[in-house]
C-alpha cells in the first residue's frame, strides 16, 4: 500500500511516504525535509539465530555524493568506504533504536539509509533516524515503540527546533534528541558553554516534535494494517533455573565486592566454571541455557545491591568520585603529554602541533573543508587484558574520538591567536568505565602541556542510571559493572562555566525530564570535583612550547602581494625557503604561516617576506638605490622590487639640469617618501638635505660651486663638481620635466 503523510516541523513541510520505493525490503521509507531527501529500508533474516543474547543489528547510512550534485574525487570516481561522518551517523542511528527491540529478538536485522537529496539546508542525520524508526515500525519486524530525532539549537539565546545550516553557524548549541511518545531514549550534543538548565529546555523542545512525528508513524501502521512477528522470551527449565539461582549467589556477590576489576572478573569466572563442572557433559543444550542463568543471575545481583541495598560494590557513595591522579610532560619528545588515571581507567594523551598543511581535508557531501583540531582514540586490547587483532579503529572509537573532540574543539583558539594545526591522540592504557571522559580530562591536561591557550579547561565524566518501576539510583563516575548492568549512559563534559558535550544511551523505554534534571545536577558537581584535581597539577597553559615544536608566525599580506613573496614560478618561495630552512604556506586570503624549530630561521623568512610586502608610506624615509637615471629624474629602489621616482626637482634643495651631474645608477641615497597615489610612489632627496642644512634655497651667488651638503650623503657622484646648479642658471622646469609623478615599479 501506498501512504504519505505530511506534518509541518518548524515551519517546513516533513513528508514520510512509503510503498513507493523498495517494496521487496520489510519496510522501507523516504523522509523528506525541504529538499533533504532520505531512503531507509529494514529487513530481518527469518530465521533466528538460538546461540546469541543480543540483538544482531546492523546499521549502515550513506551519502551518495550525487545528492549535492557532485562527483566524486581519486581515480575510481565512486563511493567508496564510510567516512567519519558516515560512521558516526550510523551509530546515532543505531544507538536509539537498538534497546527497543523486544527481549528475545535474535534474528540478524539490518537498516540501511541512502542519502538521495540533500539541499544544503536540512541536515540528513536526523532524518535518517526517523526514517529507520518508520521502516521498522511499518514493517512486520517486532518494533512497536516508533520514535523521531530533530536537531535544536540555541541561537540568539532562542531554542530552534531543526535549524539551518546558516543557523547552525552561530548556534551555541549542536543538539540531537531522539524520543518517543513519552521519554526521551537518546541525547547527543556539542555545546558552547551552555548551562544545564538551557539543555533541559531544549531538549523539552525536541521531545515535543519528536512527539508530533512518532504520532504520524503510529497512524500510518494503523492504516496499514500488518500483523508483527511474534516473539516469545527464552524460557528456561525450572529445575536448572533454581540450581543455578542457588549454586551462584553467594560466591557471585562475594566475587563483585572484590576491590579491584581485573581480581573481581577472575573470581567471577571461577564461579562460572564451578557451575558448568556440575552439568553433566552429556548435556551440551543445558550447559548453553545454565550460562544464560548465570548472566541473569549476575545482572540480577548486581542491580538488587545498588537499588535495594543502595550500596556500590566499591563501597562509594553515589555521587563519590574514585581517586583520580594527573602527571604532565611525561614523554620527552613530543609537544605535549599527559596521564590521567581515575580508578582503573588511563588514559594516555599526546598532543602534536603541525602548520595548516597538516590539516585535515575533508570532502562531504556539505562540502570540501579543513579540519584544524583533531582528536583520535585508541583502545587496544590490553586495556582489559585481553588477546586480539590490533587492526584499526572500529565503529566505537570513532565515535568515542569524536565525543572528546566534540568536548574540547569550542575550548581552543582561534587560528589568529594560536595558528597551529592540533591532533591529540588518546591511547587508552586501562579501562573500567568512561575511557571517553578520560580522554577528554586528560586532553585538557596534554593541551595545556604543549603550551595551548585554551580558553577554559574542560572536564568529563560519566553518570550511571538504576532503575526498576518508580525505585531508581543515579549514579556518579560509573565503573564497568555498573555501566554493564545499568540502564543509562549518560556522558557530560565541560568547562566550570558550562556544558560543551553530552551523550546520553538508554537501555529502558526512556527516561524523564526529572531524572535527566537530577543528573545534570548531579554531573556538574562531579565536573568540579574532577576539575579541580585537574588544576592542581597545572592550572594554565605554559609560557613556551616544546623546543621540538615548529615555531609559528603568522602574517597577513596583501592579496596582490601573494605574487611577489611567490615569485615567477615560484622561484622567489622556493628562494627563501633554500636560505633560512623554514617552511612557509601561502592562503589565498593573504595569510602567510612561517614555521620552523629553529626561531632564528623563522624570523629570517619573516624578515624578508615583510620587506617583498611592505607597501611605501608617506614621510617616511628609505635608504635606497638609484636603478635607472632618466632626463627628468631617477628611479630609485626603496624597498625590494619596490622603485619610486626621484624627480629632477626633487634631486637637490637648488636646481639640477641633469640627474647625471648629481647621481649614478648604483648610488645609495637616502630619500624620502612625499606621496602615494595608487601604484605611483614621489620621492624626495632635497627635503632631506633641507632639513640637514636649514631651509634649503639658491645657492650663494659667485660661489660656482654647489652647496657642501649637496653630496653629504652617498648618492653624489665621486669626483667632478657633483652637478651642482651653475650660478643665474634660470629657475623652473627644463626639458624632460614630465611633471610630479612617476609610475613606481616593483620589479620581477
Amino acid at each position: 500500500m501506498h501512504l504519505v503523510r505530511e506534518i509541518e516541523i518548524a515551519g517546513r513541510k516533513l513528508t514520510i511516504e512509503t510503498g513507493r520505493m523498495a517494496k521487496q525490503a520489510d519496510g522501507a521509507v523516504t523522509v523528506r525535509y525541504g529538499d533533504t531527501v532520505v531512503l531507509v529500508t529494514a529487513c530481518a533474516d527469518r530465521r533466528p539465530k538460538a546461540d546469541i543474547d543480543f540483538v544482531p543489528l546492523t546499521v549502515d547510512y550513506r551519502e551518495n555524493t550525487y545528492a549535492g550534485g557532485k562527483i566524486p574525487g581519486g581515480f575510481f570516481k565512486r563511493e567508496g568506504r564510510p567516512n567519519e561522518k558516515e560512521i558516526l551517523t550510523s551509530r546515532l542511528i543505531d544507538r536509539p533504536i537498538r534497546p527497543l527491540f523486544p527481549e528475545g529478538w535474535n534474528c540478524e536485522t539490518q537498516v540501511i539509509a541512502l542519502v538521495l537529496s540533500y539541499d544544503q539546508e536540512n541536515d540528513p542525520d536526523t532524518l535518517a533516524v526517523i526514517g529507520a524508526s518508520a521502516a521498522l515500525h511499518l514493517s512486520d519486524i517486532p518494533f512497536p515503540m516508533a520514535i523521531a530525532a530533530v536537531r535544536v539549537g540555541l541561537v540568539n539565546d532562542e531554542v530552534v527546533v531543526n535549524p539551518t545550516e546558516k543557523q547552525m553557524l552561530s548556534s551555541r548549541l549542536d543538539l540531537v534528541v531522539a524520543a518517543g511518545t513519552e521519554d526521551v531514549v537518546m541525547v547527543e550534543a556539542g555545546a558552547s558553554e551552555v548551562t544545564e538548565a538551557q539543555i533541559l529546555e531544549a531538549i523539552r523542545a525536541g521531545q515535543d516534535a519528536c512527539r508530533r512525528i512518532v504520532e504520524v508513524q503510529q497512524e500510518m501502521f494503523a492504516a496499514l494494517g500488518r500483523t508483527r512477528r511474534q516473539v516469545a522470551p527464552k524460557q528456561y527449565p525450572a529445575d536448572l533455573h533454581r540450581q543455578v539461582e542457588e549454586t551462584v549467589t553467594g560466591p557471585l556477590l562475594e566475587a563483585l565486592s572484590i576491590r579491584g576489576k581485573i581480581e573481581s572478573y577472575k573470581a567471577i569466572a571461577r564461579v562460572k566454571e564451578i557451575l558448568l563442572e556440575g552439568i553433566p557433559a552429556d548435556a551440551p543444550e543445558r550447559a548453553v541455557q545454565a550460562k544464560q542463568i548465570f548472566e541473569q543471575v549476575l545482572e540480577k545481583l548486581a542491580r538488587r545491591e545498588i537499588l535495594k541495598q543502595r550500596r556500590r560494590f566499591d563501597q562509594r557513595g553515589f555521587d563519590q568520585i574514585r581517586p583520580i591522579t594527573c602527571e604532565v610532560g611525561i614523554l620527552p619528545r613530543t609537544h605535549g603529554s599527559a596521564l590521567f588515571t581515575r580508578g582503573e581507567t588511563q588514559a594516555l594523551v599526546t598532543v602534536t602541533l603541525g602548520t595548516s598543511a597538516d590539516a585535515q581535508k575533508l570532502d562531504w557531501l556539505e562540502g570540501e573543508s579543513q579540519k584544524r583540531f583533531m582528536l583520535h582514540y585508541n583502545f587496544p586490547p590490553f586495556s582489559v587484558g585481553e588477546v586480539k587483532f590490533l587492526r584499526g579503529p572500529g565503529r566505537r572509537e570513532i565515535g568515542h574520538g569524536a565525543l572528546a573532540e566534540r568536548a574540547l574543539k569550542v575550548m581552543i583558539p582561534e587560528i589568529d591567536t594560536f595558528p597551529y594545526t592540533l591532533r591529540l591522540v588518546s591511547d587508552i592504557l586501562e579501562s573500567n568505565g568512561s575511557s571517553s571522559m578520560a580522554s577528554i580530562c586528560g586532553g585538557t591536561l596534554a593541551l595545556l602541556d604543549a603550551g595551548v591557550p585554551l580558553r577554559a579547561p574542560i572536564a568529563g565524566i560519566a553518570m550511571g542510571l538504576m532503575k526498576e518501576g518508580d525505585d531508581y539510583a543515579i549514579l556518579s563516575d560509573i565503573a564497568g559493572v555498573e555501566d554493564h548492568y545499568g540502564d543509562m549512559d549518560f556522558k557530560i563534559a565541560g568547562t566550570s562555566q558550562g556544558i560543551t558535550a553530552v551523550q546520553m544511551d538508554i537501555k529502558v523505554k526512556g527516561i524523564s525530564a526529572e531524572i535527566m534534571r537530577q543528573a545534570l545536577a548531579q554531573a556538574r558537581d562531579g565536573r568540579l570535583f574532577i576539575l579541580d584535581r585537574m588544576m592542581q597539577t597545572i592550572s594554565q597553559a605554559r609560557e613556551n612550547i616544546s623546543v621540538f615544536a615548529p615555531r609559528m608566525i603568522t602574517i597577513s599580506i596583501p592579496k596582490d602581494k601573494i605574487r611577489e613573496v611567490i615569485g615567477p614560478g615560484g622561484k622567489m618561495i622556493r628562494s627563501i625557503v633554500e636560505r633560512t630552512g623554514a617552511k612557509i604556506e601561502i592562503n589565498d586570503d593573504g595569510r602567510v604561516e612561517i614555521a620552523s624549530v629553529d626561531e632564528a630561521s623563522a624570523r629570517m623568512a619573516l624578515e624578508i617576506i615583510t620587506e617583498l610586502t611592505t607597501e611605501a608610506e608617506v614621510g617616511k624615509s628609505y635608504m635606497g638605490k638609484v636603478k635607472r637615471l632618466v632626463n627628468f629624474g631617477a628611479f630609485v629602489e626603496i624597498l625590494p622590487g619596490l622603485e619610486g621616482l626621484l624627480h629632477v626637482s626633487e634631486i637637490a634643495p637648488y636646481r639640477v639640469n641633469d640627474p647625471h651631474d648629481e647621481l649614478a645608477e648604483g648610488d645609495e641615497i637616502m630619500v624620502k617618501v612625499i606621496d602615494v597615489d595608487g601604484d605611483r610612489v614621489r620621492l624626495s632627496r632635497r627635503a632631506l638635505l633641507a632639513e640637514q642644512g636649514g631651509e634649503g634655497g639658491e645657492q650663494p651667488q659667485g660661489e660656482g660651486q654647489p652647496r657642501a651638503h649637496a653630496h653629504s650623503g652617498s648618492g653624489g657622484r665621486p669626483g667632478g663638481h657633483g652637478g651642482g646648479r651653475p650660478h643665474g642658471a634660470p629657475h623652473g622646469r627644463d626639458r624632460g620635466d614630465r611633471g610630479g609623478g612617476g609610475r613606481p615599479r616593483r620589479r620581477r
